[in-house]
């Protein structure tokens, strides 16, 4: 199947609305089957909204996929001003130093419990977003937001192992090769505490979940003993470092590792036997500090891009972008059977039962993590090059020697054919 079909029909349409000299609200109403009477509500009044998402999340019109805020920005009037963030932990502090005003946030399911619990989410006028209708209903109420009051799920999938099998040479099943002194300097880990912590707590056989300060406490100690291995802690540097050949063995989640893997064939990706976090991330809107006639419409215009993301053609669209799994049962009918079958998007029962979903925890065990983590990052690595045995010098240079090898970071979208198996959470 031709890559990116539903992003560049929808590149061509709003072309063709150029081209024509129709408004693209004309266009819509008569070519898409958006409800224009739902889309057109702000039209003309300058509202703007600041949305926030992760690195490399969302359809941007790069690789002849479709350009989703653009998309929107003609179809509302709305202007998107939109920016990035790399870790739950700094979306959260940037929230709560109210230091940056958001209109639309995207936290993972932990960060989501945690922001309601101390109230910095808006409850959602769903009234507003119908397409929430789309949302498969094992996706519905979760455990993260019971009620369903704050959130609308954006993605799901797991975290796992992505390795480079040309520099390793066999296929790995545990996370204990990020620990292998064979692979010195060649390891990435997570920058992010609360993904790392998992890695070790799975490795020491805890839950992901535990606030035993003592189990804490010996699972930093783990990531100390790691430290000397780690080349780097990374969260979005890691397409250039895996891609590029610059590491052999890091963790991440699924979606991007599907990416990667396009870019890179060398690159493999496994969930180790230890198993692995289940994550979702969500769409919310912060809490707003004053009713005013401009919170009222950036409210309204804050839900409508909700909304507007879970269209299904654009849904699909996105997905198709990103790789990550779609809770959106309508934009899930529209991808391609090879994706649909994916088993690195889409897993087996098999193996979701071996993962564990964050909770959030509690105001003392986040101190404590934050604290061990903040000495884990100074620690000194204590490690000597002139240590490693001369084999493993000859491969970091080796290594070294290959790192000019496809940088370029374009997502060619090669699908693997796998047997597609249904989930329930």
């Amino acid at each position: 199947m031709k890559k990116g079909l539903l992003s560049r029909l929808s590149a061509l349409l709003l072309t063709a609305v150029l081209l024509s000299g129709l408004s693209t609200s004309a266009f819509a109403q008569e070519q898409s089957g958006y409800n224009m009477d739902y889309y057109s509500q702000l039209q003309g009044k300058d509202v703007t909204i600041n949305v926030y998402n992760w690195g490399e999340y969302i359809s941007d019109g790069t690789d002849d996929s479709l350009n989703i805020n653009d998309t929107f920005m003609e179809l509302t009037g709305i202007t998107v001003e939109y920016t990035m963030f790399d870790t739950n932990e700094s979306l959260y502090a940037k929230l709560k130093s109210g230091g940056a005003t958001y209109d639309v946030i995207f936290p993972s399911d932990y960060m989501v419990s945690r922001m309601i619990a101390e109230d910095m989410l808006e409850p959602l006028d769903f009234e507003n977003i119908p397409n929430f209708q789309y949302i498969s209903d094992r996706f519905k109420n979760p455990s993260y937001d019971p009620e369903n009051l704050y959130s609308v799920p954006y993605t799901w999938g797991t975290v796992g192992l992505i390795y480079n099998y040309d520099m390793l040479g066999f296929d790995p099943d545990s996370w204990d090769i990020m620990w292998d002194p064979n692979y010195a300097k060649q390891i990435l880990q997570f920058s992010n505490s609360r993904d790392a912590f998992a890695i070790a707590e799975l490795l020491e056989g805890y839950s992901i979940n535990t606030q035993d300060p003592e189990e804490l406490e010996r699972t930093a100690d783990k990531l100390k003993e790691q430290k000397p291995l780690v080349q780097a802690y990374v969260m979005d540097q890691i397409f250039d470092k895996m891609q590029g050949n610059e590491a052999a063995i890091a963790p991440y989640y699924a979606g991007d590792a599907v990416n990667m893997m396009a870019v890179n064939e060398s690159l493999r990706f496994v969930i180790p036997k230890e198993g692995t976090n289940l994550f979702f991330d969500a769409m919310c809107i912060p809490k707003i500090k004053e009713d005013t006639e401009e919170s009222r419409l950036k409210k309204l215009a804050a839900e409508m891009y909700i909304n507007f993301l879970n269209e299904p053609e654009i849904a699909a669209a996105n997905i198709e972008y990103i790789q990550y799994s779609t809770p959106n049962d309508a934009a899930l009918a529209l991808l391609d059977e090879e994706t649909r079958n994916n088993p690195i998007i889409y897993p087996s029962d098999e193996i979701l039962e071996n993962t564990e979903v964050y909770v959030n925890l509690s105001d003392e065990t986040n101190q404590l993590l934050d604290q061990l983590w903040t000495e884990i990052m100074s620690a000194d690595a204590g490690y000597s090059y002139w240590s490693m045995p001369l084999f493993l010098l000859g491969a970091l240079a080796l290594s070294v020697g290959i790192t000019i090898f496809k940088r370029n970071r374009r997502r060619r979208r090669e699908r693997f054919s796998y047997e597609y198996q249904n989930q329930d959470f």
